[in-house]
């Protein structure tokens, strides 16, 4: 079996993507090709998990200035027929377009070359490129529900998270309160300025609270002077490594609402705070929140509200009620997939044999 892997851009749709690929790999001794862009992170994950990538030269059409849409209009029709010769070289059975920027071409390839396809799409509303191929796909799998709608054959997978997140064990209630704060790669700026204000406010407010805050690099050192005149028990770190260890320690998440984020929360059954990036594009983050929201397993703040004021209300709150903390690890847990890349996988073989 032969399977390309098309798309990237955020890690939102690479991680996802290399799990699906190890799955395919384990399970049905698969041969992978990846095809992304130079400027995706793709170029520095593909390699190092050990996949082969080819790269097209194509930008972004959402959210972008005109002059950045006339040259990916131009760059487009190059990249589909890149696309094309890829496809033709590597014979594949099956492509699966995990959306971002080379997704759009490889998909339009392989339909025009009548090799079957899979879309994987893991927000609500699907993103830019999985709305221009979706009438041509194969088949789709997805992780709402309400996401079917836009695709033929769509089927409810869920977005693969690694399987220490679905290990989390339970809190106990005699240890101290905890909560996690991190922004992701896009966008944690706004989120750090917030907590380091609030964090005196959220040190009076709630007894023996323990602060552990991923800031990225550029305000680490401002969190790190902020936390020295507060307390010990506010951590800053530049980067987590091993996120579901810190998760584990965690009895509140703060954090945006990408995708692979979202299905990690569920995945560890953890109650969470999504502050949505409102520049994301289709305000997909938005939707991926509410998602949960209404299902009473988060509680979303918007960006325009978030103030020291309003974040260090809700997190006093969240932590004075452990009832509604633990409904709500529990409702989460309840929209995890723990076999989301096999699914996947299978669904590929499946379409693959059309």
């Amino acid at each position: 079996m032969r399977v390309i892997l098309a798309g990237g851009g955020t890690g939102g749709h690479v991680i996802p993507a290399l799990a699906i690929a190890q799955e395919l790999k384990n399970q049905f001794s698969a041969e992978v090709l990846f095809i992304g862009t130079a400027r995706g992170i793709e170029s520095r994950l593909v390699p190092a998990a050990g996949f082969p990538l080819e790269l097209v030269k194509v930008g972004a059409l959402k959210n972008v200035s005109l002059v950045t849409r006339l040259k990916t209009a131009f760059d487009l029709p190059r990249a589909v027929l890149d696309a094309r010769r890829m496809l033709a070289d590597f014979k594949p059975n099956v492509v699966i377009g995990v959306g971002g920027y080379a997704s759009g071409p490889a998909m339009l390839a392989a339909a025009i070359s009548r090799i079957p396809t899979l879309a994987f799409e893991p927000n609500v509303v699907p993103g830019f490129a999985n709305r221009v191929v979706a009438r041509f796909v194969s088949a789709a799998a997805v992780h709402f529900q309400e996401t079917a709608k836009y695709f033929r054959n769509a089927r409810v997978t869920g977005v693969p998270v690694r399987s220490a997140f679905f290990e989390i064990p339970q809190r106990t209630m005699n240890q101290p309160p905890t909560v996690l704060i991190f922004g992701g790669s896009q966008g944690a700026h706004a989120i750090n300025q917030v907590v380091i204000s609030a964090a005196s406010a959220l040190r009076s407010k709630i007894q023996g609270l323990r602060v552990i805050h991923q800031t990225g690099e550029r305000d680490y050192n401002d969190a790190m002077s902020a936390y020295a005149q507060t307390s010990k028990s506010f951590e800053a770190f530049r980067f987590i490594d091993d996120m579901p260890g810190f998760f584990s320690h965690a009895d509140l998440i703060v954090c945006r609402s990408g995708a692979s984020t979202v299905a990690e929360v569920a995945a560890a059954g953890k109650p969470a705070i999504f502050i949505p990036f409102p520049r994301a594009a289709d305000d997909h983050q938005k939707r991926n929140a509410e998602a949960l929201k209404r299902s009473d397993a988060a509680v979303m703040l918007e960006e325009s509200k978030l103030s020291p004021e309003s974040l260090t209300q809700v997190i006093t709150a969240l932590l004075a009620d452990p009832a509604r903390l633990q409904m709500m690890g529990e409702a989460a847990r309840k929209m995890s997939h723990p076999q989301a890349a096999q699914e996947i996988a299978e669904m590929a073989l499946a379409v693959s044999k059309r």
